[in-house]
């Protein structure tokens, strides 16, 4: 483990080259298997295959168009050329920022700082730097590879997104942001983004390796969680979810197809494509996946441009999610009309085989009113969390040592 985390260590001191170019609007689209809202859509949602053995790589070249003509061997120049305006934020400012976060954790929001002192020229990555493995998963706008960095023998998952695909489906914007805010973000339910690069065609992003998978794959061979096992879940996601309204980051898009599960088991959110940045908590976009819709968003989206929500919808997509686990299905799953309304009217029938304690969570999460329903603070202490995790409301599992050793 100690010589994993040195690698890791090492391969965080790499910074990414900066690119600055312009942007376009975000057009959403529909991204859910199951009663999915026809405005969303998810950039990282790409489904992940285990691979234990995370060393053995089998060498594959990765294609050059998304259509896919016979690829090219793999490029090793560091030479990148940019054809198509595609906007990138400036990673060396980032791995700035994430680096003060972590020493001082009590410093205001990261992602609104400039760093304070010069660092090194940094060290621009380009594709020759990786061994390509084996795909772990592919999406609309690209694949995700297994894949290992040559200098250290650092293992990651390298996603590569293709600028055409992204310029026709007029997501720009919405890849920039979700760069911005996952680039900033350390912590242990939440999957890290250590930078990215580009050439004259593709984007690609470096990100952590969970090599378990797909939780929504898990759940979907269970059925359903047993009731231990989900309340460690939900202990982690309410963590995870406290650490990102404290930076001001809203997910809005919370459902187990945007979960990972690492190797350890601890699961790790994985998307967000439809997460935003936002210090005032109020926003008034209809965004995310039907099921998992809240109510107050769906007012917002009837023409009452002064309807705002807060960080509080995430707390009702975690009443969705615990009842998901728990059930096999989402609460008010139903054709997209009947949906729709019984999400207005809170309309659900929680199964008599949950505990008491199991009820009342999901019945204290899913509120109609966002004022009333269950902080996450409270959601921590739970005598549900609490009679199913270690510590109360804290992870199963120690986090201090998965912070060192867990990577």
């Amino acid at each position: 483990m100690a010589d994993i985390q040195n690698l890791e260590q090492r391969f965080e001191n790499i910074s990414v080259q900066d690119e600055n170019l312009d942007l376009n609007a975000a057009v959403a689209q529909q991204h859910k298997q199951k009663g999915s809202l026809s405005h969303a859509i998810s950039l990282s949602n790409l489904g992940a295959s285990t691979s234990q053995n995370r060393l053995k790589l089998p060498l594959q070249k990765i294609p050059t168009n998304a259509q896919s003509k016979p690829p090219p061997a793999i490029a090793q120049s560091t030479t990148t050329t940019n054809v198509t305006k595609i906007t990138l934020p400036s990673q060396a400012a980032q791995q700035q920022q994430r680096s003060s976060a972590d020493s001082r954790p009590s410093d205001p929001d990261p992602i609104a700082q400039l760093p304070s002192e010069p660092k090194p020229k940094p060290k621009q990555f380009h594709l020759g730097m990786f061994e390509i493995g084996k795909p772990l998963g592919k999406g609309k706008f690209g694949r995700v590879y297994l894949a290992r960095e040559r200098g250290t023998g650092f293992v990651c998952a390298l996603k590569v997104l293709h600028k055409s695909e992204l310029q026709h489906g007029k997501v720009e914007k919405q890849v920039r942001r979700e760069i911005e805010i996952q680039s900033n973000l350390a912590h242990p339910n939440i999957l890290r983004l250590y930078g990215h690069f580009h050439d004259s065609k593709r984007i690609f992003l470096i990100l952590e390796f969970a090599g378990k998978g797909e939780l929504y794959k898990h759940l979907r061979k269970a059925q359903r969680f047993p009731e231990p096992q989900a309340a460690q879940y939900v202990a982690q996601m309410a963590s995870a979810l406290k650490y990102l309204h404290k930076k001001h980051v809203i997910h809005r898009d919370i459902k187990p197809e945007n979960i990972l599960v690492g190797l350890h088991g601890e699961i790790k959110i994985s998307d967000f494509g439809w997460s935003v940045h936002a210090p005032n908590n109020r926003r008034n976009t209809m965004c995310g996946t039907l099921d998992y819709l809240p109510p107050e968003m769906l007012r917002s989206s009837r023409d009452d441009k002064d309807n705002f929500y807060s960080e509080k919808v995430d707390l009702w997509s975690l009443g969705v999610l615990t009842y998901e686990f728990l059930v096999g299905e989402a609460p008010f799953e139903d054709s997209a009309v009947m949906t729709q309304k019984r999400i207005a009217r809170c309309e659900m029938t929680i199964p008599g085989f949950l505990s008491s304690e199991a009820r009342d969570l999901i019945k204290r999460l899913l509120v109609l009113d966002p004022e009333k329903r269950l902080s996450l603070e409270e959601v921590e202490v739970h005598p549900w969390i609490v009679k199913h995790c270690a510590k109360g409301g804290e992870r199963a599992y120690n986090r201090n040592s998965q912070e060192k050793g867990g990577q």
